[in-house]
């Protein structure tokens, strides 16, 4: 046997915008749920007494940061997940035969 044949059907690239959105809507709703449930337990105004005192912010703006860094996380879960699922016969070519 000489070797394992290479695949005989490559996957076309998604397009950006489509890449993207795989990426950013999974994560925008991760978000909002994790913002419900760290709402229901934490108020931001308490939290700020504990961590920065000296700063002034509001409870609203608490709730923002604390969005935005959810969605940062899962937008980071969801960007390593894509890379890994991307198909193998991208990167696991055929080294070409030694004469």
């Amino acid at each position: 046997m000489t070797g394992t044949p290479g695949p005989a059907f490559d996957h076309p690239p998604r397009p950006m915008a489509q890449r993207v959105g795989a990426i950013l809507w999974p994560s925008f709703f991760s978000a909002c749920v994790a913002t419900m449930v760290f709402s229901a337990f934490v108020d931001p105004l308490q939290l700020r007494d504990i961590t920065f005192p000296d700063l002034d912010i509001s409870r609203s703006l608490g709730y923002s940061i604390a969005f935005f860094m959810f969605w940062v996380a899962t937008a980071a879960s969801s960007l390593f997940t894509w890379i890994l699922l991307r198909p193998s016969s991208r990167f696991n070519r055929a080294l070409p035969r030694e004469k």
